[in-house]
């Protein structure tokens, strides 16, 4: 790797070009004191050699957030409503349709299900929405649904083993999973940000059950608060380690921090981290094929340079996004515009990443 100048860094990307694993060690380097440039054009390099260079693929999918009370309280989140008040809700079945006969109306073939963490919602509801959305829309309709916190709840109220849980979500027509939840997976920062949400063994306990259980799904970090650097790599070392055991991930996601509340202590990252640490994200995970654009927070700016730094994919469209304030193309023909105007062929995927067009 010589572009410009030489480095004390240009090895470890000279490595990941070769197709050699790095280690955390090395990827904590890259992020502390590597070129961004030079991390931004390996991994553009290192994306080229997996995916068809030409293309990026986008998908369509439905958001429903079937409850808005959540006993966790994150304090980075603004969603959440006291069980008392008068806007707090569980949607019911018939409302769940019929979003997702609008949807699909409109092209959206997928429906991410998830909401907060609501004790007072009885397993069985669950396991009928699930039930009710595919006997009623079809099997074609793919339900991405339940983080492993909503899971690790349920766990705890049915008081049954985490993998009958999974199981009876699957027979019910659960089809992947979700990463979400993870944040940064650190018991530090959980402490400080969430402490009433799952540790980080129990996030890695669901996510491992799911796969073992043939529910894929895909990864995300969250920065932007008080992670430190190599949290940040502890973060990415634990998804990696996890990827090596189940091969259960399709695609890691990076993501920053919305300012939400007043009580969240966050920290504004520049378009230059975040691309740098999506540049080292396809670096380091030589066993996660896709590498996700969060174009919902970064907008089509940032995003646009970050199919230049390694990503392949975005996440449009999102019909109705309710806990962050989307920055996403609002509909699947501007979605498409924008790739174009990035320099791309759009495809439009499943979520196994076959092409629907």
């Amino acid at each position: 790797m010589n572009i410009f100048k030489p480095e004390p860094t240009d090895y470890i990307l000279e490595k990941a070009l070769a197709g050699e694993r790095i280690s955390p060690a090395e990827a904590l380097e890259l992020y502390n004191t590597a070129d961004p440039l030079k991390v931004i054009a390996a991994a553009r390099e290192t994306r080229n050699r997996i995916h068809k260079p030409s293309v990026v693929t986008y998908t369509m999918f439905r958001i429903i957030n079937y409850t808005n009370y959540c006993k966790v309280k994150c304090s980075f989140c603004s969603f959440h409503k006291p069980e008392e008040s008068e806007s707090s809700k569980v949607l019911s079945v018939e409302e769940i349709l019929d979003k997702m006969r609008r949807a699909a109306a409109i092209g959206a073939d997928q429906m991410f299900f998830q909401g907060g963490i609501n004790p007072n919602i009885p397993f069985d509801y669950y396991l009928d929405v699930l039930h009710a959305v595919k006997s009623t829309l079809g099997k074609h309709i793919h339900i991405r649904a339940f983080s492993p916190v909503e899971l690790m709840e349920m766990q705890r109220q049915t008081h049954l083993p985490l993998r009958e849980v999974v199981r009876k979500l699957k027979r019910a027509g659960m089809d992947s999973v979700p990463g979400a939840g993870a944040e940064i997976l650190s018991d530090r920062v959980r402490a400080i940000l969430s402490p009433a949400k799952v540790s980080v063994s129990e996030w890695v306990q669901a996510m491992e059950t799911c796969h073992e259980e043939n529910l894929p799904g895909s990864a995300n970090i969250v920065i932007g608060s008080v992670e430190k650097p190599e949290e940040i790599i502890e973060h990415l070392k634990i998804v990696r380690d996890l990827q090596d055991r189940t091969g259960g991930f399709l695609a890691f996601i990076p993501w920053t921090f919305q300012r939400q509340t007043d009580k969240f202590p966050i920290r504004d990252v520049s378009a230059q981290e975040y691309l740098k640490l999506l540049g080292i994200c396809r670096l380091f995970f030589d066993n996660i094929s896709h590498i996700e654009a969060s174009i919902l927070v970064l907008g089509t700016g940032t995003g646009s340079i970050a199919l230049l730094s390694g990503a392949d994919d975005i996440s449009s469209v999102v019909i109705e996004e309710n806990v962050l304030e989307s920055h996403s193309p609002a509909t699947e023909e501007k979605t498409r515009e924008f790739i174009k105007n990035s320099g791309f062929t759009p495809k439009k995927r499943d979520l196994f990443y076959n092409y629907k067009d």
